[in-house]
Protein backbone atom coordinates (compact mmCIF):
# COMPACT_ATOMS: atom_id res chain seq x y z
CA UNK A 1 0.00 0.00 0.00
CA UNK A 2 2.67 2.55 0.87
CA UNK A 3 4.52 1.65 -2.32
CA UNK A 4 1.08 2.65 -4.19
CA UNK A 5 0.95 5.77 -2.01
CA UNK A 6 4.46 6.74 -2.96
CA UNK A 7 3.90 6.33 -6.36
CA UNK A 8 0.77 8.35 -6.31
CA UNK A 9 2.46 11.45 -4.84
CA UNK A 10 5.49 11.27 -8.11
CA UNK A 11 5.65 14.40 -8.97
CA UNK A 12 4.80 12.92 -12.91
CA UNK A 13 2.08 10.55 -11.24
CA UNK A 14 -0.45 11.60 -13.73
CA UNK A 15 1.14 10.77 -16.15
CA UNK A 16 2.13 6.93 -15.04
CA UNK A 17 0.29 3.73 -15.21
CA UNK A 18 0.78 1.86 -11.66
CA UNK A 19 0.24 -2.05 -12.54
CA UNK A 20 0.16 -3.91 -9.11
CA UNK A 21 0.63 -7.39 -8.96
CA UNK A 22 -0.69 -10.03 -7.39
CA UNK A 23 1.55 -12.79 -7.94
CA UNK A 24 -0.92 -15.96 -7.17
CA UNK A 25 -0.89 -15.16 -3.57
CA UNK A 26 -2.44 -18.13 -1.08
CA UNK A 27 -4.39 -15.73 0.93
CA UNK A 28 -6.21 -13.04 0.18
CA UNK A 29 -3.83 -10.26 -0.28
CA UNK A 30 -5.41 -10.10 -3.91
CA UNK A 31 -8.78 -9.01 -2.32
CA UNK A 32 -7.14 -6.50 0.19
CA UNK A 33 -5.26 -4.39 -2.35
CA UNK A 34 -9.11 -4.66 -4.79
CA UNK A 35 -10.46 -3.30 -1.64
CA UNK A 36 -7.69 -0.94 -0.68
CA UNK A 37 -6.68 0.22 -4.17
CA UNK A 38 -10.25 0.35 -6.05
CA UNK A 39 -10.82 3.47 -7.61
CA UNK A 40 -7.59 4.92 -7.39
CA UNK A 41 -6.43 6.53 -10.45
CA UNK A 42 -4.61 4.94 -13.05
CA UNK A 43 -3.85 1.97 -10.78
CA UNK A 44 -4.45 -1.41 -12.40
CA UNK A 45 -4.59 -4.53 -10.10
CA UNK A 46 -3.21 -8.26 -12.32
CA UNK A 47 -3.33 -11.81 -10.82
CA UNK A 48 -0.80 -14.15 -12.34
CA UNK A 49 -2.56 -17.79 -12.72
CA UNK A 50 0.34 -19.08 -11.05
CA UNK A 51 3.17 -18.16 -9.07
CA UNK A 52 6.17 -19.16 -11.37
CA UNK A 53 8.24 -16.09 -9.17
CA UNK A 54 9.55 -13.27 -9.02
CA UNK A 55 10.70 -12.58 -12.66
CA UNK A 56 8.13 -14.44 -14.13
CA UNK A 57 5.39 -12.44 -12.25
CA UNK A 58 6.89 -9.44 -13.49
CA UNK A 59 6.76 -10.50 -16.54
CA UNK A 60 3.03 -11.05 -16.48
CA UNK A 61 2.76 -7.60 -15.43
CA UNK A 62 4.34 -5.98 -18.12
CA UNK A 63 2.33 -6.77 -20.54
CA UNK A 64 -0.19 -4.79 -19.67
CA UNK A 65 1.74 -1.52 -19.59
CA UNK A 66 1.58 0.88 -22.34
CA UNK A 67 4.27 3.69 -21.07
CA UNK A 68 7.61 4.10 -22.85
CA UNK A 69 9.36 2.91 -19.55
CA UNK A 70 9.23 0.26 -17.05
CA UNK A 71 9.87 0.94 -13.32
CA UNK A 72 10.55 -2.40 -11.50
CA UNK A 73 9.69 -1.56 -7.96
CA UNK A 74 9.45 -3.65 -5.19
CA UNK A 75 6.64 -2.95 -2.77
CA UNK A 76 9.16 -2.30 -0.28
CA UNK A 77 11.10 0.29 -2.44
CA UNK A 78 9.84 4.05 -2.60
CA UNK A 79 11.69 6.61 -4.15
CA UNK A 80 11.77 10.46 -3.51
CA UNK A 81 9.09 12.19 -4.74
CA UNK A 82 10.77 13.60 -7.87
CA UNK A 83 12.31 10.32 -8.06
CA UNK A 84 10.56 8.89 -11.58
CA UNK A 85 10.55 12.08 -13.22
CA UNK A 86 14.44 12.02 -12.41
CA UNK A 87 15.38 8.56 -13.83
CA UNK A 88 13.32 9.07 -17.12
CA UNK A 89 14.84 12.82 -17.65
CA UNK A 90 18.19 10.79 -17.15
CA UNK A 91 17.40 7.81 -19.87
CA UNK A 92 16.09 10.31 -22.28
CA UNK A 93 19.29 11.92 -22.66
CA UNK A 94 21.45 9.00 -22.80
CA UNK A 95 20.07 6.75 -25.39
CA UNK A 96 22.75 4.02 -24.17
CA UNK A 97 21.49 3.24 -20.98
CA UNK A 98 20.06 0.11 -20.92
CA UNK A 99 18.81 -0.08 -16.93
CA UNK A 100 18.98 2.59 -14.42
CA UNK A 101 19.13 2.23 -11.10
CA UNK A 102 18.93 4.81 -8.07
CA UNK A 103 21.03 4.41 -5.00
CA UNK A 104 18.86 2.84 -1.93
CA UNK A 105 19.02 3.37 1.76
CA UNK A 106 17.94 1.91 4.30
CA UNK A 107 15.46 3.77 7.20
CA UNK A 108 18.93 3.96 9.62
CA UNK A 109 20.44 5.75 6.71
CA UNK A 110 22.85 3.48 5.73
CA UNK A 111 22.95 2.51 2.40
CA UNK A 112 22.63 -0.67 0.71
CA UNK A 113 25.21 -2.39 -1.19
CA UNK A 114 23.01 -2.07 -4.51
CA UNK A 115 25.90 -2.10 -7.09
CA UNK A 116 27.72 -5.83 -7.91
CA UNK A 117 30.31 -7.19 -10.14
CA UNK A 118 29.47 -10.39 -11.91
CA UNK A 119 29.26 -13.44 -8.73
CA UNK A 120 31.93 -15.68 -8.32
CA UNK A 121 31.18 -19.19 -6.96
CA UNK A 122 33.44 -18.18 -3.78
CA UNK A 123 31.58 -14.78 -3.12
CA UNK A 124 28.29 -16.95 -3.15
CA UNK A 125 29.28 -19.38 -0.41
CA UNK A 126 31.77 -16.41 1.30
CA UNK A 127 28.82 -14.11 2.43
CA UNK A 128 26.66 -16.70 4.18
CA UNK A 129 29.48 -18.96 5.69
CA UNK A 130 32.63 -18.13 7.75
CA UNK A 131 34.65 -17.88 4.55
CA UNK A 132 34.05 -14.24 4.50
CA UNK A 133 36.61 -13.52 7.00
CA UNK A 134 38.93 -15.72 4.46
CA UNK A 135 37.97 -14.81 1.33
CA UNK A 136 37.22 -10.99 2.49
CA UNK A 137 38.93 -9.56 -0.32
CA UNK A 138 37.32 -11.12 -3.06
CA UNK A 139 33.74 -10.21 -1.17
CA UNK A 140 34.68 -6.31 -1.20
CA UNK A 141 35.47 -7.00 -5.39
CA UNK A 142 31.84 -8.39 -5.55
CA UNK A 143 29.86 -5.79 -3.54
CA UNK A 144 32.03 -2.85 -4.59
CA UNK A 145 32.56 -1.74 -1.07
CA UNK A 146 35.38 -0.01 -2.40
CA UNK A 147 33.76 2.36 -5.19
CA UNK A 148 32.30 5.67 -4.24
CA UNK A 149 28.83 5.98 -3.36
CA UNK A 150 28.32 9.31 -4.28
CA UNK A 151 29.50 8.71 -7.91
CA UNK A 152 27.17 7.87 -10.98
CA UNK A 153 28.83 4.86 -12.48
CA UNK A 154 28.82 1.81 -14.84
CA UNK A 155 28.29 -1.70 -12.96
CA UNK A 156 27.86 -4.97 -14.00
CA UNK A 157 24.88 -5.16 -12.57
CA UNK A 158 22.16 -3.41 -10.01
CA UNK A 159 20.50 -5.46 -7.05
CA UNK A 160 17.70 -4.16 -4.76
CA UNK A 161 14.34 -4.18 -7.12
CA UNK A 162 14.03 -0.82 -8.26
CA UNK A 163 15.28 0.67 -11.94
CA UNK A 164 13.90 1.54 -14.66
CA UNK A 165 14.32 0.15 -18.42
CA UNK A 166 12.61 0.84 -21.75
CA UNK A 167 9.98 -1.42 -22.22
CA UNK A 168 10.53 -1.84 -25.67
CA UNK A 169 13.96 -3.21 -24.72
CA UNK A 170 12.66 -5.30 -21.74
CA UNK A 171 10.91 -7.24 -24.17
CA UNK A 172 13.36 -7.30 -26.88
CA UNK A 173 15.19 -9.01 -24.17
CA UNK A 174 12.70 -11.52 -23.15
CA UNK A 175 12.04 -9.99 -20.15
CA UNK A 176 13.65 -11.79 -16.50
CA UNK A 177 14.21 -15.43 -17.24
CA UNK A 178 11.91 -17.10 -15.56
CA UNK A 179 13.84 -20.01 -15.28
CA UNK A 180 15.15 -18.18 -12.36
CA UNK A 181 12.20 -18.39 -9.45
CA UNK A 182 13.81 -16.34 -6.83
CA UNK A 183 17.49 -14.29 -6.88
CA UNK A 184 19.41 -13.64 -9.58
CA UNK A 185 16.91 -13.06 -12.31
CA UNK A 186 18.32 -9.50 -11.67
CA UNK A 187 21.86 -10.29 -12.13
CA UNK A 188 21.13 -12.19 -15.58
CA UNK A 189 18.98 -9.62 -17.13
CA UNK A 190 21.68 -6.45 -16.31
CA UNK A 191 23.74 -9.43 -17.71
CA UNK A 192 22.17 -9.66 -20.75
CA UNK A 193 21.78 -6.02 -21.10
CA UNK A 194 25.43 -5.69 -21.40
CA UNK A 195 25.32 -8.15 -23.60
CA UNK A 196 22.83 -6.15 -26.08
CA UNK A 197 25.59 -3.40 -25.58
CA UNK A 198 23.61 -1.14 -23.46
CA UNK A 199 25.11 -0.45 -20.09
CA UNK A 200 23.83 -0.77 -16.75
CA UNK A 201 23.64 2.38 -14.74
CA UNK A 202 24.20 3.08 -11.02
CA UNK A 203 22.32 6.83 -10.63
CA UNK A 204 22.75 8.39 -6.90
CA UNK A 205 21.28 11.76 -8.00
CA UNK A 206 18.08 9.75 -7.52
CA UNK A 207 17.23 8.29 -3.72
CA UNK A 208 15.20 5.36 -2.17
CA UNK A 209 14.51 3.58 0.54
CA UNK A 210 14.69 0.06 1.00
CA UNK A 211 14.02 -2.52 3.99
CA UNK A 212 17.52 -3.54 6.07
CA UNK A 213 16.88 -7.49 5.93
CA UNK A 214 17.39 -9.36 2.61
CA UNK A 215 15.02 -12.06 1.87
CA UNK A 216 17.53 -14.75 1.12
CA UNK A 217 20.14 -13.87 4.78
CA UNK A 218 23.46 -14.15 4.83
CA UNK A 219 23.75 -16.73 7.98
CA UNK A 220 25.17 -20.26 7.05
CA UNK A 221 22.24 -21.31 9.16
CA UNK A 222 19.45 -19.39 6.30
CA UNK A 223 20.68 -22.23 3.57
CA UNK A 224 17.91 -24.19 5.84
CA UNK A 225 15.29 -21.66 5.48
CA UNK A 226 13.31 -22.47 1.91
CA UNK A 227 14.80 -18.81 0.68
CA UNK A 228 18.13 -20.00 1.25
CA UNK A 229 17.21 -23.45 -0.86
CA UNK A 230 15.77 -21.47 -3.39
CA UNK A 231 19.12 -19.02 -3.74
CA UNK A 232 21.46 -21.73 -3.67
CA UNK A 233 18.87 -23.50 -6.81
CA UNK A 234 19.21 -20.24 -8.46
CA UNK A 235 23.22 -20.01 -8.10
CA UNK A 236 23.53 -23.09 -10.04
CA UNK A 237 20.98 -22.29 -12.43
CA UNK A 238 23.16 -18.81 -12.73
CA UNK A 239 26.69 -20.63 -12.83
CA UNK A 240 25.61 -23.17 -15.51
CA UNK A 241 23.78 -20.67 -17.41
CA UNK A 242 26.67 -18.21 -17.86
CA UNK A 243 30.06 -20.54 -16.66
CA UNK A 244 31.21 -21.28 -13.41
CA UNK A 245 34.15 -18.62 -12.24
CA UNK A 246 35.53 -19.38 -9.22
Amino acid sequence: MQCVRNLREQTVANQMEIIVIDNHSDDDSAGILRTALTGIPSVQIVESPANAGFGAGYNFAARYAKGEYLLINNPDKNLQKEGVAELIKKMKSDPTIGILAPRLLHPDGTARLSMRRYPRVIDVLARRSFLKRIFSRSLRRYLMVDADPLAEQDVDWIAGGCFLIRRDFFHALGGFDDRFFLFFEDTDLCRRCRGAGKRVLYYPAVTGTDKKRRLSGERFRDLFKKTGRIHVISAIKYFLKWGVTY
